[in-house]
């Protein structure tokens, strides 16, 4: 974090969140994770929420459940903390409730307290929530969603039911948002059909809302798993009216539906990356579990647009390039096709304004040893 960073966070303190405006709000999210923002504003977050219960349904499609369990591991605040500050009530997820779907004879038997079935089906004819969705959907074979069947229906006719009547929808992580591994370039991708909720890839012609023929706000939080804070501070914005919908949609998202706050356009990993020292100085590991720039084993961050390297994962300690992987460009919406081979050298992809990588080892070598020239040959003539 920069000084004008550190300076503008530490003002936050003697701020009200209340009386922010729009920008500097979400300045305020870019600037700090959820532990400072919710830590700092607690009371007044209490206090502003008191008689304001946001409810969510969040549902499970094509996935492996990882995006829950990055929000899940969160460590200050947890999800416990966090839901209870913004109170928020997760009236439905089925990795966390405790009912199941019971059916006796094809139909969903007893009640919503013991039957999921019935609870999720009560909870969109209530209406007023906002719907998490996490995991693509599959639109396969030949539009009947039967490629994704979650108690005795299809996951596209839970979804469309559920769509019709949210608030707002987050699509959480790339499978949600785009589709990801499971529109992966395959023998089987156009039977199965998978869709993320508002695009296929970077198509959004093709996304499950299309097909449906719905129309509702969508935000994108991309990522393979999506970071607690994008979650949270997203979720945050919404529920605090900072984020009005739809009418902010069109100036806070990026042309692929994700805020730009955490996903600038103009940024990439490799930026502030911890190895890009090395890559500067144009040296490269060509083995695993070395210590420098990871580009020739197939590291995409040039490519991919977030804030890892500011942000980092596990409590702000670290991020993949630092743990020694290279980046796989999981939040962009051609994931994971735009990546693969994912740990071998894009050959095809020029870097920094179409320079080819080993003229940008060569000249980075070359300027360093003319900068140690020079620098030798003023200290024989006593400049230093």
């Amino acid at each position: 974090m920069n000084t004008g960073k550190k300076n503008f966070a530490h003002t936050l303190e003697s701020m009200d969140f209340l009386k922010m405006d729009r920008r500097t709000f979400l300045k305020a999210v870019g600037a700090v994770g959820a532990t400072a923002f919710l830590g700092t504003y607690k009371t007044e977050i209490v206090s502003a929420l008191e008689f304001a219960e946001t409810k969510i349904v969040w549902l499970h499609g094509a996935e492996c459940t990882g995006c829950s369990e990055s929000l899940l591991n969160g460590g200050n605040p947890d999800i416990v903390q966090a839901i209870t500050k913004l109170n928020v009530n997760i009236a439905y997820h089925e990795t966390l409730l405790a009912q199941q779907g019971i059916f006796v004879d094809g139909r969903a038997a007893n009640t919503s307290e013991l039957n999921s079935e019935i609870l999720v089906d009560e909870l969109i004819e209530e209406g007023n929530y906002i719907l998490v969705v996490e995991g693509a959907i599959a639109n396969g074979p030949d539009g009947s969603g039967r490629y994704c069947i979650i108690g005795n229906r299809t996951f596209k006719e839970l979804f469309e039911k559920a769509a019709k009547n949210a608030s707002a929808i987050l699509a959480v992580g790339t499978c949600a948002a785009y589709g990801g591994i499971n529109c992966a370039a395959s023998a089987i991708e156009e039977i199965t059909d998978f869709r993320g909720v508002d695009f296929k890839k970077e198509d959004q012609s093709k996304g499950m809302l299309q097909e449906l023929g719905i129309s509702k706000p969508v935000i994108n939080i991309p990522g393979c798993p999506a970071h607690p804070d994008w979650i949270l501070l997203t979720l945050g914005a919404v529920i605090l009216g900072k984020i009005k919908i739809p009418d902010d949609l069109s100036s806070l998202l990026d042309k692929y539906g994700r805020p730009k706050v955490f996903f600038p356009s103009g940024h990439t990993v490799h930026e502030n990356c911890p190895r890009r020292g090395f890559y500067d100085r144009g040296e490269f590991d060509t083995d695993i579990s070395g210590d420098k720039c990871l580009w020739k084993l197939g590291c995409k961050a040039p490519y991919a647009h977030a804030d890892c390297g500011l942000r980092k994962w596990n409590g702000g300690n670290s991020m993949c390039t630092q743990a020694g992987s290279p980046c796989i460009a999981c939040v962009e919406p051609g994931f994971p096709d735009c990546a693969r081979p994912l740990y071998v050298e894009a050959e095809d992809k020029g870097v920094l304004l179409g320079a080819n990588i080993d003229n940008v080892s060569k000249a980075a070598v070359g300027a360093a040893a003319l900068a140690a020239g020079a620098h030798a040959v003023r200290r024989m003539k006593g400049d230093e």
